[in-house]
């Protein structure tokens, strides 16, 4: 078999020339995209017994990603949604790879025709104000975590800001003289939202107590090692405040609580306040 079907070469270039100088793919899109072609090799390796460093281009066919597919769904309990995300990594790798050498082109046209799977669009959730009141007044304001938690909360309900965008945001990104915070949305593409003020006293206090002035790149939101805040801790704030909060608002026991259901909520408010949906669909950085 020809040297140029040899995998190596082909991610290396994928990674390093489409992705990060072609494309200009985002520090996220480019883990995302590593992450579901490291699983597609580790999958194949095991799947036909061989070292991955052996694995051949022509070793990823359209039936070996197909039973990849499958895997994440059925093992692996992945949504359609996951499953779609992990396609279209992998058919990004092979339209550089159909691009990058001619002689692979068969290969990479049975692999790009896997259609993506359609999904079942369930009934989209939201929380009312008061539910949104009763989970940011959950946590305990007397400790550097319950101060921190409830301005994440407070964040997030007031920006609709991805919980990406939200554990993103450094002191830099605060407008002071126009009450605006700047969210790096996905793509590469910022937006500028206003601070409302019971956010901003939360946001100007939880610098003050951390010792960080406005034009310090450092992140808002930060964990207990004083790092940025991750999304699965991210996560785990809004889960612990609204467990809290069941007691004052038993509803909320039923509802699937995480970070982008304030999303929705914040959506859901604006529409009924009679906001426009392009402007909606501009403040939530929709494409």
């Amino acid at each position: 078999m020809s040297e140029h079907l040899l995998l190596a070469p082909l991610l290396e270039s994928y990674f390093r020339r489409r992705l990060t100088k072609q494309r200009n793919a985002t520090p996220a899109t480019v883990a995302s995209y590593r992450d579901a072609l490291r699983m597609l090799i580790l999958f194949a390796a095991a799947r036909l017994r061989k070292r991955p460093a052996a694995l051949v281009l022509e070793d990823l066919d359209r039936d070996l990603v197909l039973a990849f597919l499958d895997e994440l769904e059925e093992k692996r309990n992945n949504t359609v949604a996951t499953r779609n995300a992990r396609l279209a990594a992998i058919r990004s790798f092979f339209h550089h790879v159909a691009a990058a050498d001619p002689a692979s082109f068969g290969v990479a046209q049975r692999v790009l025709t896997i259609p993506t799977k359609r999904a079942h669009i369930e009934v989209t959730r939201h929380l009312t104000n008061a539910e949104v009141d009763a989970i940011i007044a959950a946590p305990d304001q007397r400790t550097p975590r319950g101060r921190r938690d409830r301005a994440f909360l407070l964040f997030l309900a007031r920006t609709g800001a991805r919980v990406s965008e939200a554990i993103g945001v450094n002191a830099d990104d605060l407008e002071r003289p126009r009450s605006q915070v700047l969210l790096h949305g996905k793509g590469r593409r910022d937006r500028a939202i206003p601070v409302p003020q019971d956010l901003a006293r939360a946001l100007a206090a939880l610098l003050r107590e951390r010792g960080i002035a406005n034009h310090e790149p450092r992140p808002i939101f930060v964990g207990a090692h004083n790092e940025r805040l991750t999304r699965s801790g991210a996560t785990h704030i809004v889960r612990r405040a609204a467990a809290k909060a069941v007691a004052i608002r038993p509803d909320l026991a039923e509802k699937p609580i995480s970070p982008h259901i304030f999303r929705h909520s914040l959506a859901m408010k604006l529409l009924q306040s009679g906001v426009d949906l392009l402007t909606i669909q501009a403040w939530l950085g929709h494409a």
